[in-house]
């Protein structure tokens, strides 16, 4: 979408120095930007590259200031300006194709509001409600009963079970699969067998969460699994059933939760990290990637950095490290 600078810099909290009717039509770094696209600098020393540049216009720090050459975006913090400017771009401004391919099914009984569009191959069951400008891609799924709110965007071959409900502004990527059955059985000592434990709970996702292509999330057992509003979720993360997620918490590609763990609000969780049932990050943790976090474990430390299986505070780990780096040698 194209977009002035004056519209820009009033959206994103900027201080325009230049012409603001300049036109953007999109983002860009330095080495790949075009004569219609914006770039962002956070550092003095890329400011006359960046002034050099193809570029259209600049988000840059107060550094900037006295320069000329180019219309500049003034920001305190440029990376999330740009990072505002860049949504700002994306969105869609009109609704030509609003509404329901002819391919997709949809029930008599689903509630669609307004500018909502259904892609080909779409099924979306009965009694399932959809609110204003949301968009399903094609050969997703929704489940019976299923609420999705406002403004949300389901990616190509999403599924989303029965009992799910998403907030507003929910982002979700192509392959994910949402409220299916929690890994719950409980052993027959006689027969050696496993029966299958209810998964009858819900799933509810908070406003604004992103979850990332081929993440599975599952419902309650009996109660509920929880996303917390801004909580945002990589790829390939799997996520059990009873979990419950605060806000704004960051969780990176290929990490495992097993069932009834609690995670607390902006917690940061690297990749392939391993948390077992019941655990609790208590508010504010930084998990290094691949750490594993024993069940029933409390980690408690806000902006403390833990790393290691089972997990402990970075310090500490690399003392280990390098005490056992010294045995070795001995």
């Amino acid at each position: 979408m194209q977009r002035c600078l004056r519209q820009i810099a009033q959206a994103i909290d900027a201080r325009l120095q230049g012409d603001g009717e300049v036109e953007v039509r999109g983002v860009a770094s330095i080495g790949a930007c075009g004569p219609a696209d914006l770039i962002f600098i956070e550092d003095a020393k890329l400011l006359a590259s960046a002034l050099r540049s193809a570029a259209a216009a600049v988000i840059a720090g107060e550094f900037a200031a006295s320069s000329t050459g180019k219309p500049l975006l003034i920001a305190t913090h440029p990376k999330l300006a740009f990072a505002r400017a860049a949504q700002l771009l994306r969105q869609e401004s009109g609704t030509d194709d609003d509404g329901i391919h002819p391919t997709a099914v949809v029930s008599p009984t689903a509630r669609l509001a307004p500018h909502v569009t259904i892609e080909e191959r779409a099924v979306v069951a009965a009694s399932a409600q959809i609110g204003e400008r949301t968009r399903v891609g094609a050969g997703s799924v929704i489940g019976q009963g299923v609420k999705i709110g406002s403004e949300c965007h389901v990616y190509p071959n999403v599924t989303i079970y029965a009992g799910t409900t998403l907030g507003n502004g929910v982002i979700v990527h192509a392959g994910a699969v949402l409220g299916s059955d929690g890994f719950g059985y409980v052993r027959d000592s006689k027969s050696g067998r496993y029966e299958k434990f209810p998964q009858a709970g819900r799933l509810t996702i908070g406003d604004e969460v992103e979850i990332g292509a081929n993440t599975t999330i599952d419902r309650g057992a009996l109660d509920e699994t929880i996303i917390g509003r801004g909580t945002k979720i990589d790829n390939l993360v799997h996520i059990g059933h009873n979990c419950r997620i605060g806000e704004n918490v960051i969780i990176a590609a290929q990490t495992g939760l097993s069932g009834s763990i609690v995670i607390e609000n902006n917690v940061v969780i690297g990749g392939q990290v391993g948390i077992g049932e019941q655990a609790r990050l208590e508010e504010g943790v930084l998990l290094g990637g691949q750490a594993g976090v024993l069940p029933n474990k409390v980690v408690r430390g806000k902006g403390v950095a833990f790393w290691g299986t089972p997990a402990r505070p970075l310090k500490e780990y690399l003392r280990q490290l390098a005490a056992m780096a010294r045995l070795g040698k001995k």
